[in-house]
């Protein structure tokens, strides 16, 4: 469960999608203990729900960031700030 709370906790830099997939990983073996023991059920269902959510988080970070720099490419070379903050409001507003 502590797995999966750090893993959303840092999905949004990517780093949560790979200890997501490890509380995922680890979540799944904790519920079949969980099953043949009885107990820790519940922690280890929400470890498993929580690396889950973590993983779908950084998923959809990387294809924002990926449409994002697709979409203001032509504005990576600006000479000041102010143009690349302009050249990307006019990208994202389609003109």
């Amino acid at each position: 469960m502590v797995l999966g709370i750090v893993s959303l906790m840092t999905s949004i830099v990517f780093v949560g999608g790979a200890f997501g997939v490890i509380g995922l990983i680890l979540g799944v073996v904790a519920m079949r203990t969980a099953k043949r023991t009885g107990v820790g059920r519940g922690i280890s269902l929400t470890g498993v729900v929580m690396s889950f959510l973590a993983i779908a988080v950084s998923v959809l970070v990387a294809f924002f960031m990926v449409w994002y720099a697709n979409k203001t490419q032509d504005c990576y070379r600006p000479d000041s700030l102010q143009q690349y903050t302009q050249c990307v409001r006019q990208h994202l507003a389609g003109n």
